[in-house]
């Protein structure tokens, strides 16, 4: 098995990488870190959590080493799809560059342009950022990328998604053709393949793992869920969830969990307040330094469920996350092996249950496709509740029943007649209007009540 030392890294990075913990690199930065020391492109495939920012920064401490920056010209860059990738990377070379001097930047939304500026002015040897930032600090005429040796472009396939594909392709045009670059990618679409076929050189080309396969690591889970009422399915869709959480106990010391929309994101982690889980939401939408106390909280423990877009679903490097849940099945394959790849990494143990709605059927089945292997079905930790029986319909009456009923209304009718016209005695005249108690003497005629 390679040893790190075995790697002619610079001695100084050594040390770094021996305080840091690790002797034995993984199989993509053993795989990487030769060619990119001999100055050949690297076009790097493996699956999420696998090593691969210390595949590149490794390598890039050592070749830049020697030298030094000029103002407004970065000596190296790499680029990230998000803030927390970015910011990521640049904590890893603050751990493995600790002994050597280089400078850094970190160019990503949500700080302002002046702190930027000033770091470029006084000149990087390693430039970090996200395409759309860079491209706007290189159009103010604040930065040049023709000084650029080494060009990084970490999860490459996560560029696709997000569009960026035509920003990294102008950000190409900009850097010198002599320049190394390192490409990094968890999965070869045919857009990726075109732009490494046109901008990388004779790569080499380390692929470590089956494209878009979840780590061996990892147990799976489905739970399919039938919603019922419409206006009640989230809510029975968060019961779900809470119970899925519970019936984990101990063995959940934290989670992170993924929703496909901004807005459920929110909802989903008020609920989980609500019910006294220590739960927050990072999305998008958020200002950047309150994802990054988030991320922070997560990552120091004092939270244990990060309730999450796709945004975190790639390069986040929280070694230690024991569950993965996903409340929504995600509208792509590929985003079930980025989310799920952030439990069981290095080597630890991790578990991801999905809850699987009947309209989210047909991208499970293309999920397993894609992972090729069908995701043992779990049961529903929620009993369903007894169906309420159905009031039984009033009988039709039939033709004959409605004569009869007729009949009695007649009766009634006549009843009614009898009485507002008054009662035919069998001894005496019809008296008008008044009722059974007459009064004698009023039955007697004129000349009856004279001679009385």
């Amino acid at each position: 098995m390679t040893k790190f030392n075995e790697l002619n890294l610079n001695p100084k990075v050594l040390k770094a990488i021996e305080e840091a913990g690790y002797e034995t690199p993984t199989p993509i930065q053993a795989g990487a870190i030769p060619p990119a020391l001999e100055g050949k492109d690297v076009l790097g495939i493996a699956q999420t959590g696998t090593g691969k920012t210390a595949s590149f920064t490794l390598p890039m401490i050592t070749l830049l080493a020697r030298g030094r920056a000029r103002a407004r010209m970065p000596r190296s860059l790499v680029l990230c799809p998000t803030r927390e990738l970015a910011a990521q990377v640049a904590e890893n070379f603050d751990t493995y560059a600790k002994n050597v001097k280089l400078t850094k930047a970190l160019l990503i939304g949500g700080v302002s342009f002046k702190e930027q500026d000033a770091l470029i002015d006084r000149g990087v040897d390693v430039l970090i950022a996200t395409p759309g930032r860079l491209l706007d600090h290189f159009e103010r005429g604040k930065l040049l990328l023709t000084g650029v040796q080494i060009m990084v472009v970490d999860e490459a396939d996560r560029m696709l998604d997000m569009g960026f594909i035509p920003d990294i392709e102008r950000i190409f045009s900009l850097t010198p053709f002599t320049r190394q670059t390192l490409f990094f990618s968890a999965t070869m679409a045919s857009e990726i393949e075109r732009i490494t076929d046109t901008f990388l050189s004779a790569p080499a080309r380390i692929e470590v793992a089956r494209q878009a396969t979840a780590s061996e690591t990892i147990e799976q889970g489905v739970v399919m869920f039938k919603g019922g009422r419409r206006d009640r399915e989230a809510s029975a869709k968060r019961k779900v969830l809470r119970a899925l959480i519970d019936s984990e106990g101990d063995k959940c010391t934290n989670a992170i969990i993924f929703c496909n929309r901004k807005t459920d994101v929110d909802i989903c982690a008020k609920s989980l307040k609500k019910y006294g889980y220590n739960a927050a939401a990072i999305h998008g939408d958020l200002d950047q330094s309150q994802r990054m106390k988030t991320l922070d909280g997560f990552r120091d423990g004092s939270l244990r469920l990060l309730v999450a877009s796709d945004v975190a679903a790639r390069g986040l490097d929280i070694p230690s996350v024991s569950h993965v849940f996903n409340f929504d099945v995600p509208g792509h394959a590929e985003d079930y092996v980025h989310r799920i790849g952030r439990t069981g990494r290095a080597g630890r143990e991790g578990k991801a249950i999905t809850i699987c709605s009947g309209r989210d059927e047909k991208a499970l089945d293309a999920i397993e496709k894609l992972i090729q292997k069908d995701i043992p079905r779990l049961d529903n930790p929620v009993k369903e509740e007894p169906k309420a029986e159905k009031p039984k319909p009033e009988k039709k009456s039939k033709p004959e029943d409605s004569k009869k009923a007729e009949g009695k209304r007649g009766d009634r009718k006549k009843d009614k007649e009898s009485k507002g016209r008054g009662r035919r005695d069998d001894n005496g005249p019809a008296v008008v209007g008044m009722g059974d108690h007459l009064p004698s003497f009023i039955a007697l005629s004129f000349a009856e009540r004279r001679a009385g």
